[in-house]
């Protein structure tokens, strides 16, 4: 590879960081918008055109307040867990084939799965060193919940991939371009988004962050710019997480068509948050061992045997 080649790749990858990052921060402003108008209020609209410079007054507000640290807390690991959490939410998007397709490759689904599960470690290092109680039983929470989704999200996957046989996310485009996954993996794809839903550890799934009995989870002790880093790390995901169902079942075309589909599942996960309550720790533990992993074994075997018919 050319020395230019590496520079383009670079600069690139620089542009795509600086484009989610805007968009992580619109999100929240239209989050916080739907969420006013089914609480039936208004949501920001005071700075700017109908609150359009909200997000921005929002981060300098919490980059310039004071960083407290607790006195007894590991200090290294405190301050770098935002930043590991940070960077590992950004690091999937480079995968995403692109019409620059910089760093898209053979195995950039494998990709995805590892840095998403690498996720996990920055919140579990975020709640220990804080010192706190309420942080640390946060962070066993967001472990053990990962443990139990995972699984069955990884056999959801591999019914999807069974019929592509390839680990590369590009050809699931192509081979989607007459009919969408969704018609033919309805039950799947229903079972993916809410899988996505407890990847992200959004409601009705956030039980790392319950404010009823764990105060603020396991970023109860962050405050400034650590919490904000967090803040933006989570909903880098949840933009990422909707590309994911995007390409996997509405048929991602690398058009303006995919980015209304992204918009629309990204506005689902405001919806449900605003819309149903928390669930209870133990029916998330009982749907996923119970429900999700004998139903996503079965349909495993009934592509995999179609796979092997055909």
């Amino acid at each position: 590879m050319m020395l230019m080649d590496i520079y383009l790749i670079m600069i690139l990858t620089l542009i795509l960081f600086v484009c989610v990052l805007i968009s992580v921060a619109f999100f929240t402003l239209m989050e916080r918008k739907v969420l006013g108008y089914i609480h039936i209020r208004k949501g920001p609209n005071k700075l700017g055109f109908v609150g359009f410079l909200q997000p921005f007054s929002d981060a300098i507000k919490l980059f310039t307040k004071e960083q407290s640290f607790p006195v007894k807390s590991n200090m290294l690991i405190f301050y770098f867990s935002p930043l590991f959490n940070m960077f590992m939410s950004l690091v999937l998007w480079v995968s995403i084939p692109f019409i620059s397709s910089f760093l898209n490759f053979s195995l950039s689904i494998l990709f995805i799965l590892s840095v998403s599960s690498m996720s996990v470690y920055s919140i579990m290092m975020a709640g220990w060193s804080s010192n706190s109680n309420y942080a640390m039983l946060g962070s066993l929470r967001a472990v053990a919940q990962v443990i139990s989704y995972e699984v069955s999200l990884i056999l959801i996957l591999l019914s999807f991939l069974f019929m592509i046989m390839s680990l590369d996310i590009f050809d699931l485009l192509v081979y989607q371009k007459f009919i969408w996954f969704f018609f033919l993996f309805s039950g799947l794809s229903g079972m993916l988004v809410i899988s996505l839903f407890a990847e992200t550890n959004r409601s009705p799934f956030d039980f790392a962050e319950g404010e009823s009995e764990l105060v603020s989870g396991f970023n109860v002790e962050y405050s400034s710019g650590g919490f904000a880093m967090l803040f933006l790390a989570e909903y880098a995901s949840i933009l990422f997480m909707s590309l994911i169902s995007t390409i996997f079942i509405l048929g991602g075309s690398l058009d303006f068509l995919m980015f209304v589909k992204i918009i629309m599942l990204s506005f689902i996960w405001v919806w449900v948050r605003g819309a149903l309550p928390r669930y209870r720790y133990d029916k998330l533990m009982d749907m996923v061992w119970k429900s999700y992993l004998s139903i996503s074994l079965f349909f495993l075997a009934f592509y995999l045997s179609l796979m092997i018919l055909c």
